[in-house]
């Protein structure tokens, strides 16, 4: 299957691992890789020495293109950003602000560059600064949130802009994937499918909570701070909704969360850790390699087009 991403970026398949933190690590990302995706190592907060140590890992394990994900509040965004220049990361993903002040360097070192946007006014000043492709990402997803839906956002970039459009967030099987094809989208980012791959790192705790969701087990805390988070529902959550009702301070709430994530990941506290997972989550309950994922992936969307090659652009 061949779009403007796939040939844009050498990847067999139109597909993009997401960069989440504390999840997205070497292992995962050079598995995706290698089965013919995007695989990404989510920087998140992590030092530019980690980030440096784990792209070089995944070069021993693949020859493929992989990509670095940059959250551009973390304290190191300028020394990562740095990092993947002088180790010729091909593609650079960024969250959480605007790259334009990396784009020179990163550019000049060869990378694609590829930010996620939530809306259409961020979409076309993107293009305008010359990034290569968006992804823009609807309020399914799981972690850090915007307002629109996926359904909503995709057609009206895709609409908004002439450089190839990503679609994330409620992407969990081929019928998703198909569906971001005809909003639009060129390639599909996938993020709580591969939180439960064999490759994937997390703890079991984390992997049984994702797989055993419900379709109603998504919660979204921190709305009335501006900050909103989607998480799979647990003692934390319910906690820190009641807060919020209550009118707590931003601080007393932010008590509940720190070091959430982390617990959960790697410690396997999915009681008051922070199970960041999607609204698909219900959907997926099985454990498969990343291979796996890809070829049932590609194998469900080909059956629902029949033929790829209309789609092409």
């Amino acid at each position: 299957m061949k779009t403007r991403v796939t040939e844009l970026l050498g990847i067999e398949y139109p597909i993009f691992q997401g960069g989440m933190a504390w999840v997205a690590e070497y292992h995962l990302a050079a598995a995706v890789s290698e089965a013919g995706g995007l695989g990404i190592i989510g920087a998140a907060n992590a030092p530019a020495q980690w980030v440096r140590d784990q792209i070089r890992k995944v070069k021993e394990i693949t020859d493929k293109p992989f990509g670095v994900n940059v959250m551009l509040l973390s304290p190191y965004a300028e020394e990562v950003a740095q990092v993947i220049a002088e180790e010729g990361v091909r593609v650079v993903t960024t969250g959480a602000g605007n790259p334009e002040k990396y784009l020179e360097l990163w550019k000049a070192s060869g990378a694609k560059v590829i930010p996620v946007v939530a809306s259409v006014a961020l979409a076309k000043r993107m293009e305008r600064c010359g990034v290569d492709a968006v992804i823009a990402e609807g309020c399914e997803s799981g972690g850090h949130i915007g307002e629109l839906t996926t359904m909503t956002l995709v057609p009206q970039i895709a609409d908004a802009v002439q450089i190839p459009v990503i679609g994330a967030g409620g992407v969990g099987d081929g019928r998703g994937m198909a569906a971001m094809f005809m909003l639009g989208a060129e390639a599909v980012q996938i993020g709580t499918r591969f939180v439960v791959a064999k490759e994937s790192q997390v703890h079991e705790n984390y992997k049984k909570r994702v797989i055993g969701a419900k379709d109603i087990d998504s919660v979204v805390t921190g709305r009335s701070t501006g900050h909103p988070v989607r998480l799979i529902r647990n003692k934390m959550t319910r906690e820190y909704l009641k807060l919020e009702k209550e009118g707590a301070s931003f601080e007393e709430m932010e008590n509940l969360t720190i070091g959430g994530l982390r617990r959960a990941v790697v410690e396997g506290d999915v009681t008051e850790g922070n199970v960041m997972a999607g609204q698909i989550a219900g959907l997926i309950h099985k454990e498969q390699s990343c291979k796996e994922i890809i070829e049932e992936l590609m194998d469900e969307t080909a059956a629902l087009f029949g033929s790829c090659e209309k789609w092409v652009k």
